[in-house]
Order: structure tokens, then sequence, then C-alpha cells
């Protein structure tokens, strides 16, 4: 990947300025304070939901699996752009390099995109599940599961690989401030010397498509449990299956509603503060609430989690009591 400028132009642009959100020092100090207190606790909880799906044997199956993965793939979505933001509200001079800004862009769009991919491949798993139950066992096996996970990574470190190429292989000559706290698509083809509209139709197509089929695709999954639900002659079956496919929905709901605004709508403005916010939320937001979302909702997951915690306690005293021998 070329990530170095136009050679020809011998005014290229190095680095970039993010303008962030310009407000007073104040409430800059508040907002790091802020950020780094969701940031913290992003980590802190989709780390846990990592440490119970490995340490749990009840855990080891395809749905907490692809669970696993997903918050694994949250506390890098959010290391994409989160640290970077955080030093800038402390910074003076809030820049960022040429080549920083092009692989920010690359792995941030990526992971959303696989991001994108593992929503639905979590709303078939449970459509396998609850719709085909005699089946599950033999679609779903350990070596398709690894399959199903490896081509959710792949596929979305794949899928914006070449707008990012297109986009980084555009003269920037000046200016070089970009009106966001991240570094987008769009903002960045506004700074082109030269129109680009391969790159930016190839950008749009490329985001609206994986938004739009892998949105499509879960809705489809679930108009289907939830057929298969409401035929199930169990009351309390019913209720595991709502509660299992309810959080589910509603952080594909959180996430979707608003990165459509961001990347679907063609109407959507790169210029004014909505963007910044919209963006936010999915990039901050969201990766914090989908590990409250699934362990509050979720009782073997609850259970999990509280094993997890037990063990860190008595690991802490443990330590506490023996902190080392003493040598005689």
């Amino acid at each position: 990947m070329n990530l170095s400028g136009s050679a020809s132009d011998s005014e290229s642009v190095s680095e970039f300025i993010l303008l962030g959100f310009p407000c007073s020092r104040e409430i800059q100090v508040f907002l790091f304070v802020l950020f780094s207190i969701i940031y913290l606790l992003t980590l802190m909880g989709n780390g846990a939901i990592i440490c119970a799906v490995c340490w749990d044997q009840h855990l080891h199956t395809p749905m907490y699996i692809l669970l696993g993965n997903f918050a694994f793939l949250e506390i890098w979505y959010v290391n994409s752009t989160v640290p970077n933001t955080l030093v800038d509200f402390l910074s003076e001079v809030k820049t960022i390099s040429f080549t920083g800004c092009f692989l920010q862009l690359y792995f941030f769009f990526s992971m959303g995109s696989t991001e994108c991919f593992f929503l639905s491949a979590m709303a078939f798993d449970r459509y396998f599940a609850i719709c085909h139950p005699l089946h599950y066992a033999t679609i779903m096996t350990g070596q398709n599961c690894v399959k199903l996970v490896t081509s959710c990574w792949v596929c979305g470190f794949l899928w914006y690989l070449v707008p990012v190429v297109l986009i980084s292989q555009l003269p920037f000559c000046g200016p070089n401030v970009i009106d966001h706290f991240v570094c987008d698509s769009g903002p960045l083809l506004t700074l082109s010397c030269a129109p680009a509209p391969i790159s930016k139709l190839t950008s749009y197509t490329l985001s609206s498509l994986v938004i739009l089929l892998s949105f499509v695709s879960i809705l489809i999954s679930y108009a289907l449990v939830l057929l298969a639900v409401l035929r199930l002659p169990s009351a309390s079956s019913r209720h595991k299956a709502f509660s299992t496919c309810g959080s589910h929905l509603v952080v594909v709901l959180l996430f979707y509603g608003t990165i459509m605004v961001m990347h679907v709508s063609p109407g959507s403005s790169h210029s004014t503060l909505m963007p910044k916010i919209m963006t936010l939320f999915y990039a901050m937001v969201t990766p914090l609430f989908n590990p409250l979302i699934y362990s509050l909702r979720n009782k073997e997951m609850k259970n999990a989690l509280w094993k997890v915690l037990e063990k860190f306690k008595t690991s802490l005293k443990l330590s506490g009591r023996n902190p080392g021998r003493n040598v005689e």
C-alpha cells in the first residue's frame, strides 16, 4: 500500500491537523476525563467477556466463541481511534502524520466492516440454533465455527483496502485541516487537490454495500427466528430465545442506526457537528454498551462473569497473603 502520497507533488502534505471538538481548555480537559473513563470501561467490559468465554467450559459453543471474538474486535476498534483522540485533547497542535492518518483510516473502517460481518454471523448462528435445532450440531461444528470466524476477520480487513489505497494515491497539496477527530474518508476526499470521482464512488459503494447487505441479512435472519419462536410450545423456551436474540438486536440497532446516517445517507454533510457526534457514538459508545447488553441480558454470561470476578478476588487474596518467600 502506497501511503506516501503523489510522488510528483513537490508540495505534498506530510501531516494533517485534526480539529476535533473546538472548545475551551476546561471543556477539553473534561472531555479527556470523560472519554478516558468510557475507554477504560470499554476495555474492562469486553476484556471480561473474553476471559469468561475462555475460562468457562460451558461457553465453549459457537454462539459464545463468536461473542468472544466480537468483544476482542471491540477492544481493537476503540484502540484504532480513541488513544489518539485522548492525546489531542491535551495537545496544543493536533497533528497526525500522513501515514498515521491513512493507517487509522484503514484500521477504523476495516474493523467497522469486520463488525458488520460478525453481527451477520451471529444472526445466522441464532437462526440455525432456533429454526433448525436438530441440524445445528452438524452445521455449526467446531471446524465450521473456526472457518466462519476466520472469514469474518479476513473479509473485514480486505473489504476497505481498495478505497484506502485509492485515496492515499490522491494529491494532497494543502490545506491539510480535517474538521473531524478521526481520519475519515469524506473529509480526506474534500482535501484532495484533484477531482476523485472513482475514489469517492468506490468508497461510498463499498461502505454502503457492507452496511446494507449485512443489515438486510440480519433482519431476514431474525424475522425467520421470530416466526420460529412464536411457534414454540413452551413459554420458558420462548422467553429464553427472545432474551438471547433481543440483546443482539439492540446491539444491531445501536450500531447500524448511527453508521447508516454517516455512510449510507447520500445527503450527509462532513462539515457540521453531526458527523462527529455520530462517529463518536459508534466508535466509543456502542463498544461500551455491547458488553453491558450481552452480560445483563444473558444468564449464562452473567454466571460466567461472576466466576471470573470470584477468580480475580481469590487471586488478589492469595497474592496479599503470600507476597513472596523470605530468602534465608
